[in-house]
């Protein structure tokens, strides 16, 4: 009965596994070299007034899954209902982001950043009932345009080098034209988003740009779901859906 729910389970944990060990590698990758340059007398510092500006601009790319956080009715799983749902899970998906960002230096170790970034994002909803089992499942394909409110920490700069972790709220706004929940049977969702985010990343300075990726994860807080007026299979069994996405971030000023 929980098969399905397993290998969605599965899924999404190993979309989290890849995402988290390319941002080791790519960790890794530049602790190595600037341990290398420690090994000379003379080292070079790339870009060594950059902390002497007040603000900086640059663009982003970011890659990673997204799904709902799917909260279940208090009749899911009734033995009264012969048409109640036996299983309700959001399948991780692939997500893409594309950007601009701003970061304003607040004091040595302080920053805040934002920006705007146009996100893909194609959530789904998988459903198997009793007496349907393979009832089909619920993709919502939308753009939303974003904008991060973030109080970045970062560490003292070795050679062309730090650490940074920062945490926040993202706003979210959905571009596509929603359906109207009253007027069709499938499943439909709020156009708006508020959610809590955190990450860690590091910062290696180059001759010409600043390359920073970023582990990012964000959480919800907005109950997304609409209830529909009608009897809807899709909603029935459903009290709430939040959104969920891990985000690794290419970030180039």
């Amino acid at each position: 009965m929980f098969t399905t729910h397993f290998w969605h389970q599965y899924d999404l944990y190993r979309q989290k596994v890849i995402l988290f060990v390319v941002f080791m590698y790519i960790f890794i990758a530049g602790l190595s070299h600037n341990s290398l340059a420690q090994k000379y007398e003379y080292k070079r510092l790339y870009d060594e007034f950059y902390d002497d500006k007040t603000v900086h601009f640059g663009f982003l790319f970011g890659f990673g899954t997204s799904r709902f956080n799917v909260y279940h009715s208090k009749n899911f799983g009734s033995t009264s209902a012969t048409d109640s749902a036996v299983t309700i899970v959001s399948p991780g998906n692939f997500a893409f982001q594309v950007g601009g960002l701003v970061n304003f230096k607040l004091n040595d170790r302080f920053d805040f950043k934002t920006g705007m970034n146009i996100a893909l994002y194609g959530r789904q909803v998988d459903y198997r009932f009793n007496s349907s089992p393979n009832f089909p499942a619920q993709l919502r394909e939308s753009t939303w345009l974003e904008i991060p409110l973030l109080l970045k920490y970062k560490s003292q700069r070795r050679g062309n080098a730090r650490m940074f972790v920062d945490a926040g709220f993202k706003i979210g706004i959905e571009a596509n034209v929603r359906k109207n929940a009253a007027s069709t049977r499938k499943l439909d969702t709020k156009t708006g988003d508020l959610s809590l985010e955190y990450g860690v990343g590091f910062e290696q300075f180059f001759k010409y740009f600043k390359f920073t990726p970023e582990l990012r994860f964000s959480h919800g807080l907005t109950n997304m779901f609409i209830s529909p007026t009608n009897n809807n299979p899709y909603a029935r069994d459903i009290q709430r859906l939040s959104s969920h996405t891990v985000t690794l971030y290419l970030m180039f000023e």
